[in-house]
């Protein structure tokens, strides 16, 4: 199959795969209403906690405008739930992969001389695709949120939350393709679904602050990209407000307690970790889980040839 072929028979994939996402409406409403819900209880339930948080960041008998308070809880909420959003619904999106090999559908690609490695491209480019669709939904709906909570943020910083969303999906893109590579049933999905709706806001600081766990955790969590996904979005979502704290004449020891409070300033092992570790961290991640996504499928193609 010459180099056309494949690029048009990857074209034809990507198409297929997309549209079997829409296609299925309990999987694409399920993908698009979670962020929803999940808005909502987090203004409900976490809102509070960010609040406390906030308070307890701050020096004794410092006065500070409700407006400010609540410009940073939504901004913790905004990047809290984009952050847990971009991997969540990557898995759901990345179904259709195990779905395939269980239909069968898969081994009539392959029959039908279709490269694995080319299969496997089809797979990951489209779950991108729409997991990025849905979290720019999400997106928007936090977009209102904000603006009625207290509007801060700049065009900068519009710019940078969207590579943050695009990175974040393309991560947990990679690493669904990767733990999906591996299941073979409709039980491994839901379980696996389960597990990572369930713990991953956890372990990636979105539910509860990783400054609030033990040293040991915090430690530990320090390995993992999703921290530094979701602290490159606090920090984006929260610009404008430290600026206005700046200009209000927060002290500079204040806006680092507060920043250090709620992980925007994260520490490896006690070590501050820049921003621009945090993106060389993410990316070099999507590259990894890539690459070993791709030489999982390579050994699949020479295994199958034998």
């Amino acid at each position: 199959m010459d180099s056309k072929v494949e690029i048009k028979t990857l074209g034809a994939l990507i198409k297929r795969n997309s549209k079997m996402f829409f296609k299925d409406k309990g999987i694409f409403f399920t993908s698009l209403v979670t962020p929803l819900i999940l808005l909502v209880l987090y203004a409900t339930f976490l809102a509070n906690v960010y609040r406390d948080s906030f308070a307890s960041s701050m020096p004794e008998g410092f006065n500070v405008p409700e407006k400010l308070i609540e410009g940073t809880v939504g901004g913790q909420l905004f990047s809290s739930l984009l952050a847990v959003c971009c991997v969540t619904v990557s898995f759901c999106a990345n179904m259709l992969m195990v779905q395939d090999k269980v239909t069968g559908t898969r081994n009539d690609l392959t029959v039908s001389s279709v490269k694995n490695s080319t299969l496997a491209l089809g797979y990951y480019i489209s779950t991108t695709l729409t997991t990025l669709l849905v979290c720019l939904v999400a997106t928007i709906a936090c977009f209102i949120y904000i603006a009625i909570a207290g509007w801060s943020l700049s065009v900068s910083d519009i710019f940078l939350i969207l590579l943050d969303i695009f990175l974040l999906s393309a991560f947990g893109t990679a690493l669904s393709s990767v733990i999906n590579f591996f299941l073979t049933s409709q039980g491994q999905i839901s379980a696996v679904g389960t597990i990572v709706s369930a713990g991953y806001g956890f372990i990636c600081g979105a539910y509860m602050p990783i400054s609030q766990f033990g040293a040991g955790l915090r430690n530990a969590v320090a390995f993992l990209p999703g921290t530094y996904g979701t602290s490159l979005l606090r920090n984006h979502a929260l610009n404008g407000v430290f600026a206005e704290m700046s200009s209000l004449g927060f002290p500079p020891e204040a806006i680092k307690g507060i920043k250090d409070s709620i992980d925007c300033n994260i520490y490896f092992f006690g070590h501050g970790v820049p921003q621009g570790a945090m993106y060389a961290i993410l990316a070099l991640s999507v590259a990894l889980l890539v690459g070993v996504y791709i030489l999982l499928n390579v050994w699949k193609e020479k295994r199958n040839r034998k």
